[in-house]
């Protein structure tokens, strides 16, 4: 017991003597901002029924500087294609990334001037074309003819990577498959058979033009990949070898004949936004969820946009993602949420490819500058254009904020009952602004008073700040 008093002596000690108590620190709660007086009065004119989401915040400066409902889920329209446009930038690498489509042959006959079969590969991207000067199956045709190809026995397509039935219930109501051509986008075939048939014959029609004899006019499957699995092996005194790193030709993968690139992908995400072109969403979703561990399925595609805004620090409490174009009234965005992404695009820019703001690093420069590649591809407000559906620079913006000598560039959202606008502003400090603004009401709510209040909502901010 003796080895126990020092223990208990000091015990008692501490026990009596007076412990000074920590003194508070100081906690300050930041509470954001409401409404200012400007934006409450535009606001009193909504519509019965309808119900506003707002958050505005200063790039500059990170201040919060207006919020009402930030963290309220709304049916956001087509600002949902600002989720799927920065996904794609991320995904492809940045404003110069591009998508790649080729022509293989079986590893065994490469070289040769008569093959199998020849097979179609890409990247699901709508942007090849039957005959356009790069990259096109007239430019696959020409290149593996380059190459010493004359005698074809078969065309083959590598379009079912790509889980049609898991589609069915996207809005577009199209056939989502592997493989698409840009012709399609105004006639688009109505089946993925349709869209198997019109495309092999295409490339049969292309690989013939080039001086290539296609002996078959059945158009086949990719044949499918499968993994070489090397015999065991032992010496002579039977222990164990390791496996032979010699790959027989016939179990090699398919060797290109021929390949394409595409254009960069900023200029089709341009002709996406501008003119919230809807199927070219949904089919620019489809090449996200061709991409691994999304397995070709309409949710891997959704999975992969949700873990990018994971990523990039963007606060998910809310959100739904239910297709690509904005056209499901199951989607769901905040302003938050919307304002947490337009800040990171800014922050962190993807400038143009090849204009001096490449490399620089200062956002405010690229934003002014007009090279960041996310942002120039928003519509522009005030141009003034009258363009059929909307392809001129300001796109779905191009008549509103006519005379308001504003520099504009968001997104539009419009479904019955919905209106949004989520995008940048120049304040009269000369600061930029991203603002989500969003607006549910019924059905039969005027769009064009939705609309209006939501432009006048803009103005009043770039004027009070």
């Amino acid at each position: 017991m003796s080895r126990f008093l020092p223990l208990m002596c000091l015990l008692l000690c501490v026990g009596g003597a007076q412990v000074p108590v920590a003194q508070e620190a100081d906690l300050t709660l930041q509470r954001e901002p409401g409404l200012s007086a400007g934006v409450q009065k535009v606001l009193r004119g909504l519509p019965p029924g309808v119900r506003a989401g707002v958050l505005v915040q200063d790039l500059q400066t990170g201040r919060v500087l207006q919020t009402r409902l930030p963290d309220a889920p709304f049916i956001p329209a087509s600002v949902t294609k600002l989720v799927m446009a920065s996904a794609i930038l991320n995904e492809r690498g940045g404003a110069d990334g591009w998508w790649s489509a080729e022509l293989t042959v079986p590893a065994a006959q490469i070289g040769q001037a008569g093959v199998k079969a020849v097979t179609l590969r890409g990247s699901g991207d709508p942007t090849l074309s039957v005959s356009g000067s790069g990259y096109s199956l007239r430019a696959l045709a020409k290149q593996a003819y380059a190459r010493g190809l004359r005698v074809v026995g078969q065309v083959r397509l590598d379009d079912a990577r790509l889980d049609s039935a898991t589609w069915k219930d996207a809005p577009i109501e199209l056939p989502m498959t592997a493989l698409r051509l840009a012709e399609w986008h105004d006639a688009p075939p109505p089946s993925a058979e349709s869209a198997h048939s019109r495309l092999g014959a295409a490339l049969t029609a292309e690989l013939r033009r080039a001086g290539i004899r296609v002996t078959s006019e059945q158009v086949g499957g990719a044949a499918p990949l499968k993994p070489y699995l090397p015999l065991p092996r032992t010496d002579e005194q039977g222990r164990p070898l390791p496996p032979d790193p010699v790959v027989p030709v016939d179990r090699r993968p398919e060797q290109a004949v021929a390949s394409v690139r595409s254009a960069p992908v900023a200029k089709f995400l341009a002709a996406t936004l501008r003119p919230s072109d809807n199927l070219n969403a949904e089919e620019l979703l489809g090449t996200l969820a061709l991409r691994p561990a999304a397995n070709g399925t309409l949710s891997g595609g959704l999975a992969r946009e949700r873990a990018y805004l994971g990523r990039i620090g963007v606060d998910l409490s809310g959100v739904v993602l239910a297709d690509g174009s904005g056209l499901s009234r199951e989607d769901r965005l905040t302003p938050r949420a919307l304002v947490d992404l337009l800040r990171v695009m800014y922050e962190l820019p993807y400038p143009l490819a090849g204009t001096p703001a490449e490399g620089s690093g200062f956002p405010d420069q690229v934003y002014r500058q007009r090279q960041n590649a996310f942002i120039e591809a928003l519509p522009q407000g005030g141009t003034g254009e009258n363009v059929p559906a909307h392809d001129g620079r300001g796109g779905t913006l191009a008549r509103r904020f006519l005379g308001a000598g504003l520099d504009v560039r968001a997104k539009t959202g419009t479904l019955p009952g919905v209106s949004s606008l989520a995008g940048y502003v120049t304040a009269k400090s000369g600061h930029t602004l991203a603002f989500a603004l969003m607006m549910n009401g019924p059905l039969d709510t005027p769009i064009l008073t939705l609309r209006a209040l939501l432009d006048e909502t803009v103005e009043v901010l770039a004027a009070e700040n």
